[in-house]
């Protein structure tokens, strides 16, 4: 009898439980229900807008200028200027890098009779990366590959590689480009035989009657390659109207060199390097075009040894320039 009392109350207990635990359920499924009504009523909280880049009627390259009236020239320009636009990464190295390497491109382009534009082909090739290396093994600031860079007079070999070398590399880019423009007549043709090959813009523009490589039908790569050039210029002659806002402290400056001759074997560049007062990461990232440890040169030829100047290696020491004044907020 004792056991079954307990069993009684135990149960009493628990029923007493449940009905004091009841309102409270019924009072939550409620206020879900009217937390459910409210959040469907609620109007979305609005998200950063993406603003189109605005294409203009015209744009200007090389000196010519470019109507933009025929729907598929506005439409393939909108596309790269919309993919750059909203590529912030890449060409924000792009617009940091250039403060350091236009100053050096745009006189060799000047004194070779390129126009000026034509920095922007070495903006969309490597992004202004004198190290970059495609999977197709196509190297330096102006992506040659092996045999186009020893044609146009680059040392290219496991000790020395001159398409890392920017003047150097520059100076081939522009004799080749010199070279297709006497055989085009135009820039965009001679752009789009950079990417495509000078061969095989030759022959389509025989095969489908055009004189310009903007009405030429190509390989997807080579359309797009004219009209990412133009889009570069725009985003880099403008950048703050692309969103693109710098500073002239976050601009990457040019670096300034004392230099060596060097006109015979080095043994071991780490040695070489520490009694020209840097060490061996220091020479390697100024010297790219050094690509092993040692040079036997048994010709005895000259190589230029850029050694950068301690202040220049500072930031808080070396001089802020500023190449483009469009390029700065500040």
């Amino acid at each position: 009898m004792k056991l079954n009392h307990i069993s009684f109350l135990g149960s009493a207990a628990a029923l007493a439980i449940l009905a004091m635990s009841a309102p409270t359920e019924t009072a939550t499924a409620s206020q879900s229900a009217s937390a459910s009504a409210e959040e469907s009523t609620r109007q979305p909280t609005p998200l950063s807008p993406v603003i189109s880049p605005v294409v203009p009627e015209h744009v200007t390259f090389a000196g010519k200028k470019i109507s933009l009236d025929d729907t598929d020239m506005w439409e393939r320009l909108d596309r790269e200027l919309s993919a750059m636009s909203y590529t912030h990464g890449n060409t924000l190295l792009a617009l940091k890098r250039a403060n350091r390497y236009f100053p050096v491109i745009a006189p060799i382009l000047k004194e070779q009779g390129i126009p000026a534009d034509m920095m922007y082909l070495a903006a969309i090739e490597s992004t202004l990366n004198p190290r970059a290396l495609s999977p197709a093994k196509a190297a330096g600031m102006w992506q040659f590959m092996p045999t186009t860079g020893k044609e146009y007079g680059l040392e290219v070999g496991t000790e020395v590689d001159e398409r890392y070398d920017v003047e150097k590399s520059t100076r081939a880019a522009c004799r080749y480009l010199k070279d297709a423009y006497a055989k085009y007549g135009n820039w965009e043709s001679v752009a789009a035989s950079y990417n495509g090959g000078m061969a095989r813009v030759t022959k389509e523009l025989a095969d489908q009657q055009a004189t310009s490589a903007y009405d030429l039908w190509l390989a997807e790569e080579t359309m797009r390659y004219m009209f990412r050039l133009l889009a570069m210029k725009m985003i880099m002659e403008s950048p703050q109207q692309y969103g693109f806002i710098l500073s002239a402290s976050q601009l990457y400056q040019p670096i300034e060199y004392t230099t060596v001759k060097v006109n015979g074997p080095v043994d071991d560049w780490s040695k070489w390097a520490k009694n020209q007062g840097i060490d061996y990461l220091t020479l390697r990232e100024h010297n790219p075009w050094i690509r092993a440890k040692s040079l036997t040169n048994k010709t005895g030829k000259s190589y230029t040894v850029r050694i950068p100047t301690p202040d220049s290696l500072s930031r808080s020491k070396q001089k802020t320039k500023v190449y483009n004044p469009a390029w700065i907020s500040d």
